[in-house]
């Protein structure tokens, strides 16, 4: 019988005793305008529906792992949903929106467990919605950022310290990185840097993570042996796909904060670059010599969502498209690179959300209006390149040292015999196919004929 491991459910219990025993701390919060009904009706559906894109992030992952891991996959992108919910009510908001500490981190205690967060509206931070409703949309971001990560490393982290290193990254990488970029006195605003929805703070983030994880715990003992891998269910890849884009509308449109026109550009722009980038991955390959597959539409999609995401309230209709196309282009050559090479980003993060990431940053610099190159300015390119390498470095190797870290206390990598079983039965007793079904699909150790769907990612 296997140990039982008390720690995780005694830390929650103590966490919920806490959050009865301590008391808010009567202080004056910097009071916006008076809400605005139409913005608050807004933003309550953009909370929403960027909600919706992490289990939309658990579909598009799970269909493109192997049969034996599609459980482990799609829980490590709901599970973020409780744990950074909880760490983004105690700390986490107050680590990203709180009073500005050197313009890199803000002050823990600021809004701590809450504190002062209410039906208010906040001068700075959301002068027409409440500061509850500003808070609960940024833990959505929050949310699914550690989930990115992810698909680097499927089919062979341990479950348990996938949750440790989720905590971590959230409190050490991403909140910095949320401050610096999105609070009104972070270091790389007050340099002019503009990223609308998360280029940097969620998908270079997540993408040089991403790296770092598949360098720090190594190839699949299926990568090392070059055995083909047969995604489980493309379906389930287009049914993710549709959510993410779903719910990309909230992410990027909700970033304006308020029911305006910029929301309404965003909400254009978005759908543009993701319409351009799915028919541009899939010609692109088509063009090289490969056959137009719904994989490679399902991620040129996200791509060209991934690369709009900074540039969103920024570009027209027209510029969203080059936007989008290039993307798919540049990211499509990336994973090619990749393939080719000995590293094992499995569900290929970084060529996907850490290169498309960086094109949108770029294309920011050079298409936002009366603010880029085509406005005849340099500045904001500029402090774009510089901020490409500022989050990169930050994110790689502060990553890198986290693994590390969590890798010291908790061993990252399953066993052989356990990614041999695959994740779903080894870390959750848990299989997506059935006891029945599975054994069959065991047989001889390949996967049976039935489930083998796709040509590979």
């Amino acid at each position: 019988m296997k140990r039982a491991t008390p720690f995780p459910f005694l830390m929650l219990v103590a966490l919920a005793i806490a959050a009865l025993v301590v008391k808010p701390t009567p202080k004056p919060t910097p009071v916006g305008e008076a809400i605005n009904s139409g913005d608050v009706a807004w933003m309550l559906t953009a909370a929403a529906l960027v909600l919706l894109m992490t289990p939309g992030l658990s579909f598009f992952y799970g269909g493109m792992v192997g049969f034996k891991n599609v459980v482990s996959t799609m829980l490590q992108s709901v599970v973020a949903l409780g744990v950074i919910s909880l760490l983004w009510v105690f700390v986490g908001f107050s680590l990203a929106f709180g009073d500005s500490i050197g313009g890199v981190i803000g002050n823990p205690m600021t809004f701590f467990m809450f504190d002062g967060v209410g039906e208010a509206t906040h001068k700075t931070l959301s002068p027409t919605i409440p500061l509850m409703l500003f808070a609960l949309f940024q833990l959505k971001f929050a949310i699914i950022t550690p989930a990115l990560i992810t698909g680097s490393f499927a089919e062979r982290v341990r479950f348990s310290s996938y949750l440790l290193f989720m905590v971590l990254f959230s409190l050490l990488i991403y909140c910095p990185l949320a401050h610096m970029t999105w609070h009104p006195d972070g270091f790389l605003r007050q340099h002019g840097v503009l990223d609308f929805a998360g280029g940097t703070v969620v998908h270079m983030s997540a993408g040089f993570a991403a790296l770092a994880g598949a360098i720090v715990l190594g190839r699949r003992k299926s990568h090392l042996a070059n055995e083909a891998h047969s995604p489980a269910n493309v379906p389930f890849v287009l049914l993710g796909t549709g959510m993410l884009w779903f719910g990309w509308f909230g992410f990027n449109a909700g970033s304006a904060l308020a029911a305006n026109g910029t929301a309404a550009m965003a909400f254009g722009t978005t759908n543009t670059a993701s319409a351009a980038a799915m028919l541009g991955w899939m010609f692109f390959d088509w063009m090289r010599g490969h056959k137009p597959s719904a994989l490679g539409a399902c991620i040129g999609a996200v791509v060209g969502l991934v690369a709009i995401t900074p540039a969103a309230g920024f570009v027209t209709i027209r510029e969203s498209i080059v936007i989008g196309l290039v993307a798919s282009v540049i990211s499509n050559l990336a994973v090619s690179l990749r393939t080719k090479s000995t590293l094992d980003d499995t569900l290929d993060v970084f060529p996907c959300h850490g290169v498309g990431g960086m094109v949108g940053m770029i294309a920011t610099g050079i298409f936002a209006k009366d603010l880029g190159l085509t406005s005849g300015l340099t500045k904001t390119f500029v402090y774009h390149l510089v901020a490409l390498v500022i989050v990169g470095v930050f994110s790689f190797v502060g990553s890198l040292i986290l693994y590390k870290i969590t890798d010291l206390i908790i061993p990252l990598r399953v066993t052989h015999e356990q990614e041999d079983e695959g994740l779903d039965l080894s870390q959750h007793g848990e299989t997506a196919l059935g006891a029945d079904l599975l054994g069959g699909a065991h047989a001889n150790g390949q996967a049976h004929p039935e489930f083998a769907v796709g040509s590979g990612v």
